[in-house]
């Protein structure tokens, strides 16, 4: 097993997970004020941590991703419900991958990227009302 590339998959993807969040926590924070929802969405980014991130850390090469060049689709947003929808299925995924790839390497947060993927499914939905209210 190349220990090696699932620290640079699971370093990648935790990355996305947290970065995902965030963006979501900071539209529920800073435009629509819900301090409810950006409450539950900083506390599920908190939630984002595995050991070991020196480990993951070293095998970090963002310079040579042969995917780091973004593609036309992540380039255009045209409304705050489509940023928003963009970012939950961003940290969606990454939770999914995290979720499979801790079964290999950390067996005892498979489920909790199991949950947070389901509460991102929940915070989504709740989201998207609020934003289609906007």
């Amino acid at each position: 097993m190349d220990e090696n590339g699932l620290n640079r998959l699971v370093d990648a993807n935790l990355n996305r997970l947290s970065e995902g969040i965030r963006v979501c926590e900071d539209v529920a924070r800073y435009f629509h004020n819900n301090k409810n929802l950006s409450k539950n969405l900083k506390e599920l980014r908190h939630k984002c941590r595995l050991p070991n991130a020196k480990a993951r850390l070293n095998t970090r090469d963002a310079i040579n991703d042969v995917l780091r060049p973004s593609i036309q689709s992540e380039m255009q947003r045209d409304s705050l419900l489509a940023l928003l929808t963009a970012n939950y299925h961003r940290a969606q995924e990454s939770a999914r991958v995290l979720e499979e790839v801790s079964k290999l390497l950390y067996q005892d947060y498979s489920d909790t990227f199991k949950t947070i993927r389901y509460s991102l499914y929940s915070l989504e939905k709740e989201h998207s009302t609020l934003t289609n209210l906007s």
